[in-house]
């Protein structure tokens, strides 16, 4: 009934919908397994995709040539920069999105994708042998041969769900879960734990009274994540969101629920988001606040449907209920949907390689939550490099692996091998010891280039990069000619209290001043503006950023060649670690369990210190 595939990927979730189409870009012939063909790319939790450094992630699987930028920029209703206020290693691109065209534009890119077929059933189990999978064995029982799996199961592997005292089997509300596989790979010699998420109640917005709510409506630019032409709103269509606040009658009304909730009375096992906690744990870690913020979320152009973000709850609905009828502007609300939380099975990221391929059986692919990982964006970007890899794992070439210099992707994939994780793991600026590099608005710069060589990224897209990395070296040089009189500039100068000029000086030695900006000077400065009038606004933001941020810049960059040496120092396969008796105890474990492939690698592994790297570092200069 079915071919043979060069790939087979297992769930359409963010992770799946990456890794089918990357691997299918690139050539491989795919098959793509879901349990309900009606839930492909679906926002399980948020209505939105970015913010703090998943904006970054998105931006760099866009220059590598996936799709979730594309569809993220067709299916938003509003756009946010966050943390413009800050330097431009801090901006996060943010969208508020709409649920349904979201996923029904993936479909859409799956579908006129020409080496993706689909497949509805549930896989219970791989085909492996001699520590190689081969293939899936579905539900229905149907045996499918391929030359590389990539599992992307999400919160589905044995879930249950949570509502105060009531719990039941399911991936998601109203899906039942998946089976088979956990206890397969565990014989297989895996190990497996348990983690939890959790997402609040979702709300009839025309119940809510808006007026007693604040008003945040989306950015008067809209960026976008792509780095494509995607048509995309226009400031004034976008739909605000609101934002309001629990009081401490809130907080006593959810404490009347604790004696049934699932989490204090310990009928979850699993370890939630630290940084995304439920509404009953916020009040119990955080009792000295009076109040906690809520974010009212639209979840599309033509649905009444809210998201309550900041609410997520697994407590008994009438307690929901009760607490949210205290909230200013929910005193009438009515509930279209109860929050729960759901405890999965996930596999510690220490038994994979950089590649994503599982070190106990060859051609085995994990990517997103299954690996502990929680968001969209964390989830995606596992994706597309596991879709990569097991396309040139398929024809035997060598894999495709991100440093942590070169991209956020790579710190998460660094930090979930080397580190494990045993919570779900999100993505920081703060994880990125690199981060003046590794900017939102460079992505293309960075990456797209190793992509196109690759196969992945389009013709189109390499030549939009080269014709931006030319203009802001055009800029840049003209920049540096180009001489201003003191009268020409200020006006300028005075409005934004610069110092005037005592003499003329080259217009780049002028933007370096902390209160002037590329577009002020352009726009205000008549001899600025004709020699810049034929370049576009990211052309000269970028070129603004590299000029303002030189040194930054050059000082990481020598870090990076430092840290490199490091990289450079291989560690055989087979390297004994047990004859060093110097190294601690607890090096000589995490290095037999986790294998580094480098000095930098064992360096990074938690639990290591600078003096087991030494020995490791003295012994192989012997």
């Amino acid at each position: 009934m079915f071919p043979s595939y060069d790939v087979i990927v297992v769930g359409a979730g963010h992770a799946g919908c990456e890794a089918a189409a990357a691997a299918a870009n690139m050539g491989s012939k795919v098959l793509l397994v879901t349990m309900n063909m009606q839930t492909i790319a679906q926002m399980s939790c948020n209505p939105a995709m970015g913010g703090i450094a998943k904006g970054q992630i998105v931006r760099e699987i866009d220059a590598l040539g996936g799709y979730s930028g594309i569809v993220t920029d067709q299916s938003m209703i509003q756009f946010r920069m966050l943390n413009r206020s800050k330097g431009p290693a801090m901006w996060s691109p943010r969208t508020q999105n709409d649920r349904m065209l979201f996923a029904a534009k993936w479909r859409e890119v799956l579908e006129k994708t020409p080496n993706v077929d689909f497949y509805q059933d549930m896989v219970k189990g791989l085909l492996v042998k001699d520590g190689r999978c081969y293939g899936v064995i579905t539900g229905l029982g149907h045996e499918i041969k391929a030359k590389a799996v990539v599992l992307t199961n999400g919160t589905f592997l044995n879930g249950v769900i949570h509502i105060g005292e009531k719990q039941f089997g399911g991936g998601r509300v109203a899906e039942k879960a998946a089976t088979g596989l956990t206890e397969q790979l565990v014989s297989l010699g895996f190990e497996s734990d348990r983690l939890k998420t959790g997402t609040p109640p979702r709300i009839d917005g025309r119940s809510l009274d808006y007026s007693k709510m604040e008003e945040q409506k989306g950015d008067d630019e809209i960026v976008g994540f792509s780095y494509l032409d995607v048509p995309k709103i226009t400031p004034a269509q976008q739909r605000s969101c609101w934002i309001t606040y629990t009081s401490e009658a809130v907080h006593d009304m959810l404490k009347t629920g604790f004696d049934k909730s699932p989490m204090f009375q310990g009928r979850i096992q699993g370890t939630g988001p630290r940084y995304c906690p439920s509404i009953e744990d916020k009040i119990n870690r955080f009792a000295e606040r009076e109040r906690h913020q809520l974010f009212v979320e639209p979840e599309g152009w033509d649905t009444v449907e809210i998201y309550v973000n900041g609410f997520s709850t697994s407590l008994p609905e009438d307690v929901q209920m009760k607490a949210l009828r205290l909230v200013p502007g929910f005193e009438n609300c009515r509930m279209f949907r109860p929050g729960y939380a759901i405890e999965y099975d996930f596999f510690p990221p220490t038994q994979l390689e950089f590649s994503l391929e599982t070190k106990h059986v060859q051609n085995l692919f994990f990517a997103g939550q299954i690996n502990g990982t929680t968001g969209y964006e964390e989830a995606a970007c596992q994706g597309i490099m596991a879709g990569i890899n097991a396309h040139l794992k398929s024809r035997e070439e060598a894999p495709f692996v991100l440093k942590r210099s070169e991209a956020y992707i790579g710190v998460l994939i660094d930090d979930l091998i080397n580190k494990g994780t045993e919570e779900p793991y999100r993505m920081f600026t703060s994880r990125a010891e690199f981060r003046t590099l590794l900017r939102q608005d460079n992505a293309d710069l960075r990456l797209t280039e190793r992509s196109y060589k690759m196969g992945l990224a389009s013709e189109e897209r390499m030549q939009k990069m080269l014709a931006k990395r030319n203009g802001v070296e055009q800029v840049k040089k003209i920049l540096k000619e180009l001489s201003i009189e003191p009268e020409e500039i200020s006006g300028l100068l005075a409005e934004k209290s610069s110092a005037p000029l005592s003499q003329k000086q080259k217009a780049h030695q002028i933007l370096l001043r902390p209160n002037l900006d590329i577009f002020s000077m352009k726009n205000q400065v008549e001899k600025i503006n004709q020699a810049l009038v034929d370049f576009d606004r990211e052309t000269l933001e970028q070129a603004e950023i590299q000029i303002k941020y030189d040194v930054y810049i050059e000082k990481e960059m020598e870090l990076v060649q430092k840290m490199s040496q490091l990289e450079d120092l291989a560690i055989p396969s087979n390297f004994d670690y047990n004859k060093l008796v110097s190294l601690s105890a607890e090096a000589k474990q995490k290095f037999n369990k986790i294998r580094p492939h480098t000095l930098g690698q064992a360096s990074r592994i938690s639990g290591v210190n600078p003096s087991d790297v030494q020995i490791l570092m003295v012994y192989m200069g012997r």
